[in-house]
């Protein structure tokens, strides 16, 4: 076998090798990797934010907007997505916890006014549902206080 064939076959191979190895997809970054594992579902009264809360902070730092869909959780990292069910009327609506409260015995979660609308809840004041985290943020977000952060809302009280 002539050199000029015995080295091109070695050469031809290592780039046939690159070649495939540059097409393979890289492992999934962190960013793309599922959210985690949500908490489990909760039974429980409901509540809303009046409106002296409006402006106020909330435990992420957010001005309360009562037109939002926040929440306030006792226990649920801030920024978990969570379905809350009137248990009384079926309907279902999607809050983002970034408050923390209520702070009344077997109340569950307090939402925003236009939430609480949504649900048929807004002329009662309360009622029973259930909190089905749908997503929580990864990266350790704050979890459970025991009260709120300075200046912060604390609707339920």
């Amino acid at each position: 076998m002539p050199t000029a064939i015995r080295l091109a076959v070695p050469a031809c191979a290592l780039l046939i090798a690159t070649g495939l190895a540059a097409c393979s997809s890289p492992p999934p970054s962190p960013a793309a990797e599922a959210p985690a594992p949500a908490a489990p579902v909760q039974r429980g009264e409901a509540s809303y934010y009046g409106p002296q809360f409006e402006g106020r902070r909330t435990a992420s730092g957010a001005r309360f907007d009562p037109g939002s869909d926040t929440a306030a959780h006792r226990t649920l990292p801030l920024g978990t997505v969570a379905e809350v069910k009137n248990l009384e009327t079926g309907q279902a609506e999607r809050v983002t916890i970034r408050d923390r409260g209520p702070y009344v015995r077997g109340r569950v979660i307090d939402l925003s006014p236009r939430t609480a609308e949504r649900l048929g809840m807004k002329h009662r004041g309360t009622a029973p549902v259930q909190v089905t985290p749908i997503a929580t943020p990864a990266g350790g977000e704050r979890t459970a206080a025991a009260a709120p952060a300075e200046g912060a809302t604390s609707p339920g009280r």
